[in-house]
């Protein structure tokens, strides 16, 4: 019988292993949805910006995504068409609200609509991931300890 060997990957300790988890980013202040992009691609997600809400919606009438990131828009929550069709879609994907400024009328809603958390921007890279982490259920590809 062959001896059979095992070499594992060395992977960077700069880019942790994700197995390619899907995220859906809407957001249409494209200097924050680049930015916001770019630390999810660091991490190794498989990211989908949406520079629009109705954007966002179609795809998601197209793809599965294991979260939904979606900028609230004024504080008359343009991004919930978004939060309510992912809902709709699959209770069990956790969407993330980000806001540019707190309204806690929208907060409010935002949560009895189904999302899973509400941020503030600007997000800081740590506390994006952070969030993340925290809302994907273990087991689902994310490093169970962040990068520094």
């Amino acid at each position: 019988m062959p001896h059979l060997s095992w070499t594992p990957k060395v992977v960077s300790p700069h880019v942790p292993f994700v197995s390619a988890r899907s995220i859906l980013l809407v957001d249409p202040e494209a200097n924050d949805r680049e930015r916001y992009s770019r630390y999810l691609r660091e991490r190794g997600f498989a990211v989908c910006a949406c520079g629009s809400y109705e954007e966002g919606a179609r795809s998601l009438e197209d793809k599965h995504f294991d979260m939904v990131i979606v900028d609230q828009g004024s504080p008359a929550f343009e991004g919930e068409l978004v939060l309510e069709m992912s809902v709709a879609r699959n209770r069990k994907v956790p969407v993330l609200v980000l806001a540019r400024h707190h309204d806690m009328a929208s907060y409010v809603e935002a949560m009895q609509r189904g999302a899973v958390d509400y941020l503030e921007k600007p997000i800081t890279r740590e506390n994006l991931m952070w969030t993340i982490e925290t809302h994907l259920p273990s087991g689902r590809g994310f490093p169970s300890k962040l990068a520094s």
